[in-house]
């Protein structure tokens, strides 16, 4: 018995009153995962505030609150697109309970029906999953300035700055997109085009070694082009041949 229950107080009792009948209503819990189908996009989760449950002897002990099911999870989406990301067991959430009944729209995805006058009940939840203790927080910290997605260790992430820049890292290779409009790649092993025909549209095309040094180029095929090529200072189209023989001779190495 609440020992407010003794007190000849109406004023008193009206607050008891209330204060259970708010008891009863749930607004907003954090949970952790059991369990996510990603057809149903739904999530089982473990409410992570116990309850509180009075024993035979009157004693308040703390239990833990039923398994959530079925627990739709909240994606950022509109406009024909969404974003999602993989949810795994002990992922951290917030579960946002709705003031009526979700059945009616959960099987129809419109506006229908409340088919129960259940209120603020354990069973009409959304997860937001993301939020974290302070025991779980992001290293490296957060970016105060760009915008990312990433991993949490933060060896990979797509980055946005405001002065436009647009970073694609991970630890072996990156893209990067300047302000200015340049476009830089870095490739710890190779970078691999595969294509039925590639066009390439500029006024100038050069190659050098790692470090500056000399390069090497080979083909499989036929090359051709509308323009001379040189090798070695030498030119192709307007090179000449000395030590030439008549008959069925053969030309000595160009000039």
């Amino acid at each position: 018995m609440d020992r407010r229950e003794r007190i000849e107080d109406p004023v008193e009792g009206l607050r008891a009153a209330l204060d259970g009948k708010q008891a009863e209503m749930w607004t907003a819990l954090p949970g952790l995962v059991e369990s996510f189908d990603p057809q149903a996009m739904t999530v089982a989760v473990q409410p992570a505030i116990q309850g509180m449950q009075e024993n035979e002897a009157g004693k308040a002990l703390a239990v833990n609150l039923p398994l959530l099911v079925d627990v739709p999870v909240v994606f950022p989406s509109g406009g024909g697109f969404t974003l999602t990301h993989p949810i795994k067991p002990g992922d951290a959430c917030l579960v946002v309970f709705a003031s009526r009944c979700i059945d009616g729209w959960w099987q129809s995805g419109g506006v229908a029906q409340a088919p129960d006058n259940r209120m603020h009940d354990l069973s009409d939840g959304f997860a937001l999953v993301g939020p974290r203790a302070r025991a779980k927080t992001l290293s490296p910290a957060v970016d105060t300035q760009r915008v990312q997605l990433r991993t949490d260790d933060g060896q990979a992430h797509v980055t946005m700055a405001p002065d436009y820049t647009i970073l694609a890292k991970n630890p072996a290779a990156k893209v990067e997109l300047s302000p200015g409009g340049d476009v830089t790649m870095e490739a710890s092993t190779s970078i691999n085009l595969t294509a039925p025909v590639v066009n390439i549209q500029a006024n100038s095309l050069s190659m050098s070694g790692l470090g500056g040094g000399d390069s090497q180029a080979s083909f499989t095929g036929s090359i051709s082009s509308t323009g001379d090529q040189v090798a070695g200072g030498i030119s192709q189209m307007g090179h000449r041949h000395g030590d030439t023989q008549p008959g069925s001779g053969t030309t000595g190495v160009p000039q």
